[in-house]
């Protein structure tokens, strides 16, 4: 095998509750957490010629594509732990939003982890990649994993779930960037805030009841976001009111996401959003993807 072409897809969180700041400065969470179809694409290519070392391209020209991109450094640090001897060009093709709440970056990490093991063979086993996958980041084991996990810890401690209902998820990104750190800074512990019952959404899931589980969807982060991004509320209303199961803000914002079983209504829905908010360009029409396997 020369080269690997592979899907880095995108998350969304069901649910997000903040449990309490860390002694290093991180937040303990409970998420259940999905992927959705919605992804990038790398493709890992060897590459034989002398001292070409590492080489990384996209499709858009405001990514980086030297030390600043994560990416490359996971493909920096597999080539030098594994004495990889061969010249690497990887290609990311990027659909997923940035800053959004939606792991895009996170995503293509894992994807570079999963991608490189095969395309080199590397002697990882599942455990440990998902070992060395918190190392980059606190959604790299998830994006990792795939499917639908409860998350905990920082996000790093998963428990598999079972894969919900098939949906329909339409993704709605707001044309602003939001800073996950500044958002986490902003929670605190005593602030008044919804917290969704993390349970109850798991007992669902299990139960296969999609209604149920839209039903208790919740994000305590949004009690941040939301005042300094307030379209966030005004899209989850345009969501809800277009029929939407259920309607929330993913992670740290500002994408915000619905929950259909029908494909044609979210296209109806797609396009009322669109005539509704003129500013936003970036909207996606994908669904829940199920857990694959890791190799």
């Amino acid at each position: 095998m020369e080269e690997i072409v592979i899907k880095a897809r995108a998350k969304i969180n069901l649910a997000l509750d903040v449990l309490g700041k860390r002694d290093d400065g991180y937040h303990d969470i409970s998420s259940v957490m999905q992927t959705v179809s919605l992804c990038d694409t790398l493709q890992i290519k060897k590459i034989y010629k002398p001292n070409y070392g590492l080489k990384l391209a996209t499709n858009v020209t405001w990514l980086a594509v030297d030390e600043r991109n994560l990416v490359y450094r996971t493909a920096a640090y597999l080539k030098e732990v594994f004495a990889i001897e061969t010249g690497i060009f990887i290609h990311i093709a990027k659909e997923i939003p940035t800053s959004a709440g939606l792991g895009g970056g996170s995503a293509d990490c894992a994807a570079t982890l999963l991608g490189m093991r095969k395309l080199f063979k590397l002697p990882l086993s599942d455990d440990d990649l998902m070992d060395l996958a918190v190392k980059f980041g606190a959604d790299v084991p998830f994006c990792v994993h795939g499917g639908t996990a409860h998350a905990m810890g920082i996000g790093e401690k998963l428990k598999s779930l079972p894969n919900p209902p098939f949906a329909q998820v339409l993704i709605v990104k707001p044309p602003v960037i939001v800073s996950t750190g500044e958002v986490f800074a902003g929670f605190t512990m005593d602030k008044p805030t919804t917290r969704p019952d993390i349970d109850k959404i798991i007992h669902h899931i299990n139960q296969g009841d999609l209604e149920g589980m839209c039903n208790e969807m919740g994000n305590v982060l949004e009690a941040v976001t939301i005042p300094l991004n307030p379209q966030i509320a005004d899209i989850k209303r345009v969501l809800m009111a277009q029929g939407a199961m259920g309607a929330m803000m993913t992670g740290s914002g500002a994408t915000v996401f619905g929950i259909f079983e029908k494909h044609h209504q979210m296209e109806q829905v797609a396009k009322a959003v669109k005539a509704t908010f003129a500013d936003i360009k970036e909207i996606f029409l994908t669904k829940f993807e199920p857990r694959r396997f890791l190799r």
